[in-house]
């Protein structure tokens, strides 16, 4: 006998831990359903911890609109709770001439997604704001930040058992189905059992396409394929040279090896950008004279020796290896025809700077 609840979220990382804060503050009966021993392990706790200002998007896509609007809520929401955030502002860097047209596109697509505040340099206002910086021209994109991606998840989580809701650890969804009075979830763990549930948020990240096939019901025409692509982190030893976060013109269909600080002043460079066939967060120390490379480009003054390895990151793709650029993904009755059901596929960066608006969004769909 399956017991009932009202809502299930499936997924306890930043993006499913808003989903739940919002649910459980609109009165909802909330219960998050994570597979792993902690929330936050996977994509949310492997990324940049970076605020996006939201430059990069296509027009009118959910990754341009949920970022301008997610990184308003964001920056409030990190104020009025005192986590631990920056906003410690963004360098573009073109290094030749021949990057000049890529700055530009840049900084047309940013107004166009309602990002206006970017500021043009040449590269002598460049060299002022980051002498370390090789660079021919630039743009300042001062609405670009770093957060504590822990202590925000630790947020979210705090006000949605505050409202009610529930989190269970290491109780992975297995099997289910969709029947006519709700979405049955078979879940699996020390204590198996099955849920009946009026609501069902597939926020599973890595593993949502998997958890959306186990779903007896769901169209399979609906669910997308999945790809995974690896990003690898270096620190840097000593002195941090910069004062903020440093981008290069993008090539191919990465944002290439960029420059982030934490909170902590501690530089990292990264994430470069493969493609891998399973999660395998493994340390691949080869790539570390690519890594010199890239950086040397913008970075003259690196020195051999002062990489150090990092972590690893996956991001969750639904385009493979040249496939278009990708958007998130949020089906909703309307794309699979399954009332209460909300699939997120795909959500990649800038999701943890969108984790707010697309809670919102979510709780749209839900609406009648």
């Amino acid at each position: 006998m399956a017991e009932r609840i009202e809502c299930a979220v499936i997924g306890a990382g930043v993006v499913g831990l808003a989903i739940a804060r919002k649910l459980a503050m609109e009165g909802r009966e909330v219960v998050v359903l994570e597979a792993e021993k902690a929330f936050g392990t996977h994509t949310s706790a492997r990324n940049s911890e970076v605020i996006h200002a939201g430059i990069y998007y296509a027009t009118g896509s959910l990754k341009a609109r949920l970022c301008v609007a997610g990184r308003r809520l964001l920056y409030r929401y990190c104020e009025q709770h005192d986590i631990g955030h920056r906003r410690i502002g963004k360098l573009i860097v073109a290094s030749d001439d021949t990057q000049i047209p890529g700055l530009e596109q840049y900084k047309a697509q940013a107004q166009t997604n309602g990002v206006s505040d970017l500021k043009w340099l040449d590269g002598r206002a460049v060299r002022e704001l980051e002498p370390e910086v090789r660079s021919v021209a630039g743009v300042l994109s001062p609405s670009t930040g770093v957060v504590d991606s822990h202590g925000l998840m630790l947020a979210y989580l705090g006000d949605a058992e505050q409202h009610g809701a529930s989190l269970a650890l290491e109780s992975p969804v297995i099997a289910g189905a969709v029947e006519s009075d709700g979405v049955r979830l078979d879940v699996g763990g020390a204590e198996p059992m099955s849920l009946k549930c009026q609501t069902v948020i597939n926020s599973a990240g890595l593993n949502a396409q998997a958890v959306a096939r186990s779903l007896a019901g769901v169209p399979p025409d609906t669910i997308p394929p999945s790809f995974y692509a690896i990003g690898h982190y270096y620190t840097l030893t000593g002195k941090a040279p910069f004062r903020r976060l440093i981008y290069p013109v993008a090539r191919q269909d990465w944002l290439g090896v960029h420059v982030t600080l934490d909170l902590g002043g501690q530089v990292k460079f990264g994430p470069d950008f493969s493609w891998i066939e399973r999660i395998d967060y493994r340390f691949d120390q080869s790539r570390e004279a690519a890594f010199y490379e890239a950086i040397r480009f913008y970075y003259p003054g690196l020195r051999d020796g002062a990489l150090q390895p990092g972590y690893t990151g996956i991001r969750p793709r639904i385009t493979g290896p040249g496939g278009p650029a990708q958007d998130f993904v949020i089906q909703g009755k309307e794309e699979h025809g399954i009332d209460g059901l909300v699939n997120l596929y795909g959500i990649e960066s800038p999701g943890l700077t969108s984790s707010l608006a697309i809670a919102d969004h979510v709780a749209n769909l839900l609406r009648p």
